[in-house]
């Protein structure tokens, strides 16, 4: 019997809904040319008065307006997405930026720097936190983006000690979710002998491998995306990474979000030497020390509390003098421009025998 054919669909109900789609479509090709058009002359104009390109707080408060302002049906999230792509585009045509982070790739930084920057930035993998500061402080990156703090195994300490030491200033913030998975090459734990991770990932998911996997010996890795890296050329090696990883090395997941707590996220800031100014959701870090005197600490906070100003993080780290002495790193909603943020830091500065401005910094859910 000969072939049948089957019979075309009717497209008359989809054909105007489609050519209405190309018509805004058109239009929209040209309102993002002209928009454009328009950071290069911006870029232009911050080029003859020796501005920078990025401009942080400029780029958060237009994505807040949008959310703001957006009546959907896409959901704000959506949104931010979209126009964050399309202002890495349009800022890359000013000049491109550079971005290194903790690699290789494949990581959750970057991870983070993709979400804090766009797709259109030279990303520069290190092998270490320390190389990532090297790496800006030097000018072969013009930022760089590390983790500070997590959910689950709090601050990141090696962070917290190059920023003590560094010319460098906090510029933004943002906290991702970190899903992490167990990936080998077969997707099974067959013949595995060693999981490898970075030592705060494998401390965010030791219930789970005491559970699913005891008899596997854990190793600490640079990195993740190093641990993924090496697992891709090791049959008896795990690694714990995020499905990126996965993706970019050929593993197999052998299970997925094996992270203890299931809200587990990680705050990330960006380092550079822009100094921002006030977006309107702002926070501002510090450094501190006082002497080891009976209510030091109380009087130190006092400016705080004097002038309505909200502290969101206080953590203490050794001052490694053997005196029992410490350094207090501190995060206040607000930014140092604000005049009771000003003046309770001036108070500050008074009461404290150590004092150092991290910087002021949008900050991004």
């Amino acid at each position: 019997m000969p072939h049948e054919q089957s019979a075309a669909p009717d497209d008359s109900a989809l054909t105007p809904l489609r050519r209405r789609i190309d018509d805004i479509d058109g239009q929209l090709l040209e309102l993002i040319s002209e928009r454009a058009r328009l950071a290069q002359e911006v870029g232009r104009v911050k080029h003859a008065r020796g501005e920078p390109v990025y401009r942080p707080e400029r780029e958060a408060q237009v994505l807040a307006r949008l959310a703001q302002i957006n009546a959907g049906p896409l959901p704000a999230q959506s949104i931010r997405a979209v126009w964050l792509e399309l202002m890495s585009a349009c800022r890359a045509l000013e000049a491109p930026l550079s971005v290194a982070y903790l690699g290789p790739e494949g990581t959750f930084s970057e991870a983070a720097a993709l979400a804090q920057f766009g797709s259109q930035i030279e990303t520069q993998p290190c092998a270490s936190i320390d190389e990532v500061f090297r790496s800006v402080e030097a000018g072969g990156a013009g930022f760089g983006v590390v983790p500070v703090e997590n959910s689950t195994e709090g601050s990141v300490n090696r962070t917290l000690d190059l920023l003590m030491g560094s010319s460098l200033s906090i510029c933004a913030e943002l906290a991702l979710p970190i899903e992490h998975c167990l990936l080998t090459q077969t997707g099974t734990l067959d013949g595995v002998t060693e999981v490898a991770a970075h030592p705060q990932a494998l401390a965010q998911c030791q219930a789970w491998l005491s559970a699913h996997a005891p008899q596997v010996a854990r190793v600490a890795a640079a990195s993740n995306g190093a641990a993924a890296q090496a697992a891709a050329k090791t049959p008896t090696l795990a690694a714990i990474a995020g499905l990126g990883a996965a993706a970019r090395y050929g593993l197999k997941p052998v299970a997925q979000a094996i992270q203890d707590d299931p809200h587990n996220r990680t705050r990330f800031q960006v380092i550079g030497r822009v100094q921002t100014q006030p977006s309107g959701a702002d926070h501002t870090s510090l450094i501190l020390s006082v002497p080891n005197r009976p209510g030091a600490v109380y009087d130190m906070l006092a400016p705080l509390a004097e002038h309505g100003v909200s502290m969101t993080r206080f953590e203490s780290r050794p001052a490694r003098t053997g005196q029992w002495e410490y350094y207090f790193y501190i995060d206040v909603a607000g930014h140092q421009l604000e005049p009771r943020i000003a003046a309770a830091l001036e108070a500050l500065r008074t009461r404290t025998a150590f004092f150092k401005l991290l910087g002021s910094y949008p900050v991004k859910a």
